[in-house]
């Protein structure tokens, strides 16, 4: 009887030290789980895989004799758990031993301006310019006139208001890398300085927008023709003046664009434009036939504001 109340006591005090170890394992299994990352996640049910063995374990023990001293039984499951938990990791030495898939990538930040150049943007700009300054017609020396400038100067004031339809995306190499951009443009151009007064015209081209990445400024070239109205003074006996009412023009600038949104923006730059009629009222070598034309021919600063008339969603690739 006494041998068998020694017995009950020791399988007592033996659970009672197995049902404490088991909260402290589920605990110390759990801290080091969150500390060990993705390669800990699968400890904590290994611990208490273990633990609950332990405690079955210990339930057999009740009808067995119980170990001498029940800290020295502890101890070694205790250290167990601990070596199953606490995975050495080599230190790399210069990068070596590392994971390819545990490298931080290098991402580069998008491209803002992929959002402002894109195919099937509509934008509407407004410009205007003041064009003081008087030179020969560049093409003077291809067609056989001479290269030189006339007595009576002019200044040209033209606004021009437009319509920019980009057909195409950002692309290109490195230095040309930009887009196309078609332009239908109305002007009024006012004349401060010279005989006639006004000049009406309409105009179409085509501008290259030079677009680096992530600048808000891209540098631009553009050309555009068209045809006119001018009062031309030439059949009222005035000289060096316009032959006829009906002319042509050519526009040429660059400068630059800076972007404030996809959908604002302001330009500034230097622009060439050109009058003449194609020498329609001139003689052609023939006397006493026809007025002479002798054109103008100014350049000088413009600026313009652009906006984005309606919000296309760009698609990938454009």
């Amino acid at each position: 009887m006494y041998v068998s109340k020694r017995s009950v006591v020791l399988a007592l005090a033996a659970l009672f030290f197995a049902l404490s170890a088991f909260p402290q394992a589920v605990v110390s299994s759990t801290n080091r789980a969150d500390t060990l990352g993705e390669e800990a996640i699968g400890l904590p049910r290994e611990s208490q895989t273990f633990a609950v063995t332990n405690f079955s374990n210990n339930s057999e023990s009740l009808s067995a004799p119980a170990p001498a001293s029940a800290p020295e039984t502890r101890e070694p499951q205790t250290l167990a758990l601990d070596a199953q938990q606490s995975p050495i990791l080599p230190k790399p030495e210069n990068g070596a031993g590392v994971h390819p898939s545990k490298r931080l990538l290098v991402v580069k930040p998008p491209d803002f301006n992929k959002e402002i150049y894109y195919r099937n943007k509509l934008e509407f700009s407004l410009d205007a310019g003041w064009l003081p300054i008087n030179i020969p017609f560049p093409l003077d020396i291809f067609v056989g006139d001479d290269y030189n400038t006339y007595p009576l100067k002019y200044t040209l004031v033209p606004i021009i208001a437009s319509l920019r339809w980009h057909i195409s995306g950002v692309g290109g190499p490195v230095v040309l890398r930009g887009n196309w951009d078609l332009t239908c443009s109305g002007s009024i151009t006012a004349i401060p300085r010279g005989p006639e007064s006004r000049y009406f015209a309409y105009i179409m081209g085509i501008r290259r927008n030079f677009v680096p990445r992530r600048s808000r400024v891209a540098p631009y070239f553009d050309v555009r023709l068209g045809f006119g109205n001018i009062d031309a003074k030439g059949p009222d006996g005035v000289p060096y003046t316009q032959g006829q009412d009906l002319t042509f023009t050519v526009n040429m600038g660059s400068g630059v664009r800076y972007n404030f949104s996809p959908r604002y923006s302001i330009s500034a730059g230097l622009n060439f434009m050109h009058i003449s009629n194609l020498d329609l009222s001139e003689s052609n070598g023939k006397p006493n036939w026809g007025i002479r034309n002798y054109g103008i021919n100014v350049y000088g600063p413009m600026v313009g504001v652009s906006m984005e008339l309606r919000r296309h969603r760009r698609q990938g690739g454009q």
